[in-house]
């Protein structure tokens, strides 16, 4: 996901006033500490409680049921996806005028994303950029912008697409979950009008550099706006075609979007990279009513193979010939 998605940290100092904060109240940082820790700690219960009823021979068996060009069909999703995705920094190539061959930052931006995906934000889409980026001669200042204009790009259409899910069709949530379809779909209208308020900043705004948590953003122009609403809505689309097809068109699309979305945020809050084991326990908690457990599972370690580890190996043959070549634009 970037899914899975890319909630991109971007390299930057800390502001002072930030730091004496933090100092002055250490109990807020060790609070969020012990919130997360909890929290993760309740994942992995439910995991190993969910793990204890699988039989995972027919588990195996659901996935050695699956029809090749069924499988040839999701890894056409999970190939247009990660191409996609490699032409966000496109649109940073476009704001900062570098340049750099098209070509180039393409195959930077998917080694990135690949790696961001398996590993974290802070290898994937910080060191990875960074390192890539800086060796064919780009300053910082330029990678930040870069970096932040894909991150914007991510979840501007993220916040779009999840808050039409959720307000046009508010998932059936568990009771434990103290959020009802109503509260959903509250969530979704205010979604909704995030994602809308980013253009209309962006149209209007007179100030065009900002500063978030310590990160510098500039505010691209309405029109480029709107283009980064529509391709990150077609990424995570995309994403979700694929574990549609991989649950066999057993639920349907617009319900399998929601859930997506559901589990990347998840994932997001609790940094487990790849959002291991995040991403299994949304979908088990929200479709076990409609799917069997193993189906489910099937699907999702499937969607890991084809979206995640298959791309993270040809990033790594990627990465070692985008280095090569910027050795050799250096030795020219």
């Amino acid at each position: 996901m970037s899914a899975s998605g890319d909630a991109t940290s971007l390299r930057a100092q800390r502001p002072a006033g930030k730091q004496s904060v933090q100092q002055a109240r250490p109990w807020w940082h060790w609070t969020k500490r012990l919130l997360k820790i909890c929290f993760l700690a309740l994942i992995a219960y439910l995991l190993f409680r969910q793990a204890r009823s699988i039989e995972w021979d027919k588990v195996a068996s659901a996935i050695y049921q699956r029809s090749v060009p069924a499988l040839l069909a999701a890894a056409g999703l999970a190939a247009a996806s990660h191409l996609l995705y490699a032409c966000f920094d496109l649109m940073g190539k476009h704001l900062t005028g570098h340049r750099l061959p098209a070509k180039t930052v393409m195959g930077i931006t998917f080694v990135c994303y690949a790696f961001n995906l398996n590993l974290g934000s802070v290898i994937g889409g910080v060191a990875m950029r960074y390192r890539l980026y800086s060796r064919f001669g780009l300053d910082s200042t330029v990678i930040t912008r870069i970096a932040a204009n894909s991150m914007l790009t991510n979840w501007s259409g993220y916040l779009l697409l999840a808050g039409l899910a959720f307000w046009w069709r508010p998932l059936p949530l568990p009771a434990e979950w103290k959020l009802d379809s109503g509260g959903l779909r509250l969530v979704g209208m205010a979604m909704v009008a995030a994602a809308l308020a980013y253009v209309l900043l962006c149209a209007f705004a007179k100030q065009r550099d900002w500063t978030l948590r310590g990160h510098g953003i500039t505010l691209p122009p309405w029109r480029l706006a709107v283009v980064q609403l529509l391709v990150s809505c077609i990424n995570w689309l995309l994403m979700s075609g694929l574990v549609y097809l991989l649950l066999q068109r057993k639920i349907d699309f617009p319900t399998v979007v929601a859930v997506l979305l559901t589990a990347a945020i998840a994932g997001v809050i609790t940094h487990v990279p790849a959002g291991l084991g995040v991403l299994e326990a949304v979908f088990i908690a929200l479709l076990s009513q409609q799917v069997g457990r193993n189906e489910l599972l099937a699907a999702l370690i499937l969607y890991r193979f084809l979206y995640y580890l298959a791309p993270l190996l040809l990033a790594c043959v990627v990465y070692f010939v985008t280095e090569a070549k910027a050795k050799r634009r250096s030795e020219c």
